[in-house]
């Protein structure tokens, strides 16, 4: 399920297979918070995992990107949000 950018804060981007419970957690609190994402399948399009891979020097799903910001997998974006650092980072700074 690919959602339509919220106003006012950086694109974000998930990169998710389809049988991925990380991903689905993901999505889940993504959307607990009122957000949006642009979710990429690497699982059906080889040339968008290299390209996730080549981004964020990993080959496991979730990745999250918020604009450029790299957070990483599920566990990074709980920790990021637990620390108060995932609100500053969806206000651009």
């Amino acid at each position: 399920m690919s959602e339509t950018p919220t106003v006012g804060t950086p694109d974000i981007t998930l990169y998710t297979t389809a049988i991925c419970p990380y991903c689905v957690a993901a999505k889940n609190f993504l959307k607990s918070k009122g957000l949006s994402w642009r979710e990429v399948r690497v699982d059906t399009d080889p040339a968008e995992r290299e390209r996730m891979v080549a981004r964020a020097r990993r080959t496991s799903v979730p990745q999250i990107f918020i604009g450029d910001v790299h957070v990483g997998g599920y566990d990074d974006l709980m920790a990021l949000h637990r620390e108060g650092r995932l609100e500053p980072l969806l206000a651009g700074a």
